[in-house]
């Protein structure tokens, strides 16, 4: 019989307990077959969980601080999943100090970075090369028929696309915050939608300023609502927004996330020149 694991709990992308995104997080879960792990994760209920093990072998990084990570919703694995990532990478920073980490994902290898600052952990990750496409008429006017967001209500500057940064999200821009904040989706339309795009979220961004984005991400596929804070939805657009020449090549990115669902976050897209792939950051903290 497998023992039962230890499964912690950690809210990424907040250093309040009270928001950001919550993930379980099992820092041993060797000896766990895929029907345990989807059952923890369902169990918990939160938009993922994440689980190490042992790393592949000929996996670059330092002895100790490189692992196999796989990720759970309550309905199915997934790719790649980013707050998951900051909140296993905080987790193993409180026990193994802060310092450099790689994850094999299905994905990619992800390094990690964490850093200590005034006491309180922050991760960086680093995605996979990131990539956009366009997304045909007829699947637009079906989200937004999921969504019951009328043609008018989007910014044309932030034209819709397909992103990718280890996991796929359309990225939908509304023109006002009161339409970013009107969100009540038709469940079951939206999900055979994704299904057939392949799509991890829907990203739906509100732009505040050139470098201030706010957003939101229906996860219907992942037998939840919404994702409270979604940082691979975060890495692809960062991709997006350079692709499309919405910001420069170096630039920081502040998206704020979670606010409408009470759990408020903030994640950090940074975009360097010299590398096409994206980092992410935030804070992560223990929950309970």
């Amino acid at each position: 019989m497998t023992t039962k694991p230890d499964v912690l709990r950690y809210t990424a992308f907040s250093a309040d307990p009270e928001g950001g995104n919550p993930a379980g997080v099992v820092l041993d879960a060797s000896g766990l077959d895929d029907d345990t792990m989807l059952s923890i994760a369902a169990d918990l209920g939160y938009s993922e969980s994440a689980f190490l093990t042992a790393p592949p072998e000929g996996l670059d990084g330092e002895p100790g601080r490189t692992f196999t990570i796989r990720y759970f919703s309550p309905k199915a694995e997934v790719p790649f999943c980013g707050h998951a990532t900051v909140a296993t990478a905080v987790a193993l920073g409180e026990r193994i100090g802060p310092g450099d980490l790689t994850f094999a994902t299905a994905a990619g290898v992800v390094p990690v970075t964490v850093r200590e600052t005034e006491g309180t952990l922050r991760a960086t990750l680093t995605t996979v090369r990131p990539h956009t496409e366009d997304i045909a008429e007829t699947d637009l006017a079906e989200a937004l028929a999921a969504l019951d967001w009328p043609v008018g209500d989007l910014d044309t500057a932030l034209p819709s696309r397909i992103a990718f940064a280890g996991a796929r999200h359309l990225v939908i821009a509304a023109a006002t915050r009161e339409r970013l904040a009107d969100l009540a989706y038709d469940t079951d339309r939206l999900t055979v939608l994704m299904h057939q795009l392949d799509l991890t979220t829907v990203q739906l961004v509100w732009r505040e300023s050139d470098h201030v984005f706010h957003v939101r991400d229906p996860f219907p596929v992942g037998g939840v609502v919404e994702d409270p804070a979604t940082g691979a939805a975060a890495g692809a657009f960062g991709a997006y927004a350079r692709e499309l020449g919405l910001v420069a090549d170096d630039a920081v990115l502040t998206l704020h996330q979670g606010a409408d669902m009470g759990r408020p976050g903030v994640l950090t897209v940074e975009l360097c020149a010299e590398d096409e792939r994206v980092r992410v950051s935030g804070t992560g903290v223990r929950i309970g």
